[in-house]
């Protein structure tokens, strides 16, 4: 279970970070190939470091908008 919440929690930040990018890349004009390369990292580092300080610091239930409502729990014996 806990490798199905990382992948969701990894999964929906690259989609909102690719939307991101198709809404800058037709408001902005600029080349698809650099606005891609550049602001698709950065949108998706941005969108999850937000929600994740949120879910830490205001409510648990914030994790939602990362696809699932707690961070993954690791075995430290593994």
């Amino acid at each position: 279970m806990n490798l199905l919440v990382s992948l969701i929690r990894t999964g929906v930040p690259a989609l909102a970070g690719w939307l991101v990018v198709l809404a800058a890349r037709h408001g902005l004009g600029l080349d698809a190939q650099a606005l891609t390369s550049v602001l698709m990292p950065v949108a998706m580092f941005c969108y999850y470091t937000v929600f994740r300080l949120a879910e830490h610091y205001v409510s648990p239930a914030w994790g939602w908008m990362l696809g699932s409502p707690r961070p993954p729990q690791y075995d430290l014996a593994a």
